[in-house]
């Protein structure tokens, strides 16, 4: 068997043997230039897109929650808004928030009346409830850092929560300083969680709905130089399961096996994103005081899948 022969014949043996893919990996990074949407605000964070292609994003310190029209006018949806940080719309058009004021709650996009979802656990208020994911059975995990939250802390430690559509609510994760981003895989077995305060990104695989089994390293970030154990913020995930993780250097973009494909530099430091635009291939990203956005080769997972 000529050399050349023998090295294609091994190389289909443990492809078609372990389950590689020879195809090539497509690349999910920009298209386009980075372009700065809107400006002047405070701290933006929170972006989400509906069903129809209105965004939606929040203004902390301002305490607002902003909306951007199809025909993209915006304007202020709700003030006050409870200090909202992380929003999530489902196929439905129900828009559910993390207030910072120690709430999980849902606003009714017509009327703006507020309803709570989750006000405490144990007889205790929140800490500041801060980012959060529906799965596909309605149940929502969130976040519960200590940004924001009174001192000493209501619950006395950091954790993340899952409730389900009977409203009963759950402590999963409490061993993690600063748990920020919450986002499930496209086929939500796995749960990732992004702590702020540790370079080290972690996963879990869901056995069910609310229920996981031991966390892993999922990846490390990559830090500016003279730094170390700084954490992530928010992210959004494709419909390959690429991660793009809001950091310190831009968005660090990871594919579902914890390996760095791009970073992703903008103006100002990114808090959170998420896809938007009539494909769903354009990144939404809050920043700072200002909202960018840029177009990608990848297509975002729309939340919850069904």
């Amino acid at each position: 068997m000529k050399r050349p022969t023998l090295i294609a014949y091994c190389l289909t043996f443990l492809l078609t043997t372990y389950g590689f893919s020879a195809e090539p990996v497509p690349d999910p990074g920009p298209i386009s230039k980075i372009q700065k949407l809107h400006s002047d605000f405070q701290f933006t964070e929170g972006p989400t897109k509906t069903s129809d292609g209105t965004i939606y994003f929040t203004d902390i310190p301002a305490d607002r929650i902003y909306e951007i029209s199809t025909d993209g006018k915006l304007s202020v949806f709700l003030e006050p808004a409870g200090h909202c940080n992380g929003l999530m719309t489902t196929a439905d058009g129900t828009l559910y928030a993390c207030s910072m004021d120690g709430q999980l709650i849902t606003i009714d996009r017509k009327t703006k009346k507020v309803t709570p979802l989750a006000s405490e656990y144990k007889g205790n208020r929140f800490n500041a409830p801060n980012d959060l994911v529906v799965d596909k059975s309605d149940g929502i995990y969130f976040t519960d850092p200590h940004f924001r939250a009174p001192e000493p802390l209501p619950q006395g430690k950091t954790a993340v929560y899952y409730r389900t559509t009977e409203g009963e609510v759950t402590r999963l994760i409490d061993d993690l300083k600063a748990p920020n981003g919450v986002i499930l895989s496209p086929d939500e077995k796995t749960l990732y969680v992004i702590p702020s305060m540790q370079s080290e990104m972690m996963s879990y695989p869901v056995k069910s709905p609310g229920k996981l089994g031991k966390g892993k390293l999922f990846c490390k970030l990559k830090q500016k130089e003279g730094q170390e154990g700084r954490g992530g913020d928010g992210l959004t995930v494709d419909t390959d399961g690429n991660l793009y993780i809001t950091t310190g250097l831009g968005l660090q973009v990871y594919n579902p096996a914890g390996k760095l494909l791009t970073i992703i530099e903008l103006p100002e430091q990114p808090a959170n994103v998420t896809f938007g635009g009539q494909d769903n291939k354009t990144l939404y990203v809050t920043a700072r005081k200002s909202l960018y956005t840029v177009k990608m080769n990848a297509t975002g997972h729309q939340f919850p899948g069904k």
